[in-house]
């Protein structure tokens, strides 16, 4: 099966084949190492173009028939699960696949974020006399921003794990807390197969760059 070519849908006369600018060319005077290429690029197209909505249609199927079995155990117990769905890990009755569906979340800090730095700043500003340079390190690494000019979420995060007992610092640490807005979440399915006898698995690569 070709793959779709919008320069395909124009009136080709017969012996004619179009170019890259199209124009038309005559089919004797193209070399043939340039028609095999050409059927060789366009089979291959194709068959990737068939994989592709195959994956699509097993990504969503396998979505919906995972938030039904979920639905389905829950029911055991009387449970109406609603809302948001969380992670689900399913493992074969002999242990040898594990499927996982996964949720990331998409997260970013309003302007309460501005307050906490600023509290921040207060501590540091007096603990540096107090020979505290680590946290100071670790504090302006976390307000650092990515390539992208992003705040590192899981960095601002990773601050409330400190022991600190500063008033004006837990102070800080709630405002973060209140800060966080999620803004979105994708969805992921991860297909796993155990190695051998052990306890490991290896992901079953639905990646052309990985099989």
């Amino acid at each position: 099966m070709n793959a779709p070519n919008p320069k395909r849908e124009q009136q080709i006369p017969e012996g004619y084949r179009l170019d890259a600018k199209s124009r038309l060319i005559p089919e004797d005077q193209i070399k043939p190492v340039d028609k095999l290429r050409d059927e060789l690029v366009l089979a291959i197209v194709g068959r990737a173009t068939e994989l592709r909505d195959q994956l699509r249609d097993f990504k969503g199927d396998t979505f919906t028939e995972i938030e039904a079995f979920v639905e389905t155990s829950a029911k055991e117990y009387d449970v109406q699960i609603g809302g948001k769905k969380g992670n689900v890990q399913l493992v074969s009755f002999d242990g040898r696949y594990k499927v996982v569906r996964a949720i990331q979340e998409s997260i970013t800090f309003d302007e309460r974020l501005q307050a906490a730095k600023g509290l921040i700043d207060e501590c540091l500003r007096e603990w540096t006399a107090d020979a505290r340079p680590e946290v100071a390190t670790i504090v302006q690494d976390a307000f650092r921003v990515d390539s992208a000019g992003n705040i590192r979420t899981g960095q601002v995060l990773g601050l409330r794990r400190l022991n600190i007992q500063d008033k004006r610092w837990l102070n800080a640490m709630d405002a973060i807390s209140d800060a966080v807005q999620v803004t979105g979440s994708k969805s992921y399915v991860r297909i796993y197969e155990r190695v051998g006898d052990s306890d490991q698995y290896r992901p079953i690569s639905l990646d052309i760059a990985g099989v």
